[in-house]
């Protein structure tokens, strides 16, 4: 098998983001070298922007992609002023279950969202942050969420969790990823062949009970890569 060009990566990210008709991708540049992707130009949403990045990532033989997107709502689209923007993402926070409204204070200034606060669990950050991630103002997001779990596993039982749910996750070779936990901090290292394997693995740690914080230390290394590789 051979590994796909730069220039066969570059058409095949413009082929998907001309497609993905949720991007409205006429305003924005693809560039690659080495196979890693940059993104550049505008978007009419930050939900186009964070597709965008998403789509990318599914194309195979791409190992990292830089999102240099900025977003430039329409003139057709009425804008709420900031205020106006915080007030809808607080009143949208309330109506879900799974998140203390009550511990979030949400701020926006020129349609930067930032998010403080506390939230029990690790999954829980990113939930709050996608509440966000489809409200008209918003054109990007700090999210400094702090976690703190109601209750403490130990490291070890975490790290046992985590790779419990790799070893039944099909698209991790779970002997290919390490696994170190310290006070609650995950640090993920070692090879996933895909973008697929790299967010499953990031899943698993993710969601355990009683993660803090996940640091990536994976790398993308394609399976028709290792293969061609061999072969020369």
């Amino acid at each position: 098998m051979t590994v796909a060009t730069d220039e066969e990566l570059q058409a095949k990210v413009v082929d998907k983001l001309h497609w993905d008709d949720r991007v409205n991708a006429a305003n924005v540049g693809v560039t690659v070298d080495d196979a890693k992707v940059t993104l550049r130009g505008t978007v009419p949403s930050y939900r186009a922007k964070t597709i965008a990045e998403q789509d990318t990532k599914e194309i195979e033989g791409i190992i990292e992609v830089i999102n240099h997107l900025q977003v430039q709502y329409p003139d057709s689209i009425p804008v709420p002023i900031d205020d106006e923007i915080a007030s809808n993402v607080a009143n949208a926070l309330t109506w879900d279950t799974d998140i203390d409204a009550n511990k979030i204070d949400v701020s926006v200034i020129g349609g930067l969202l930032t998010l403080r606060g506390t939230v029990d669990a690790y999954w829980k950050k990113f939930q709050v942050e996608d509440i966000g991630y489809g409200l008209t103002g918003v054109i990007d997001i700090i999210n400094e969420l702090a976690v703190v779990p109601t209750k403490k596993p130990e490291d070890e039982e975490i790290a046992r969790s985590i790779e419990n749910a790799l070893e039944h996750n099909t698209f991790v070779e779970a002997e290919d990823v390490n696994v170190v936990v310290e006070n609650g901090r995950v640090t993920l290292t070692g090879f996933v062949p895909n973008w697929a394997a790299w967010r499953a693995a990031h899943n698993a740690a993710t969601y355990t009970k009683g993660v803090i914080k996940v640091v990536d230390g994976l790398a993308i290394r394609y399976l028709e890569e290792q293969e061609f590789l061999t072969e020369e």
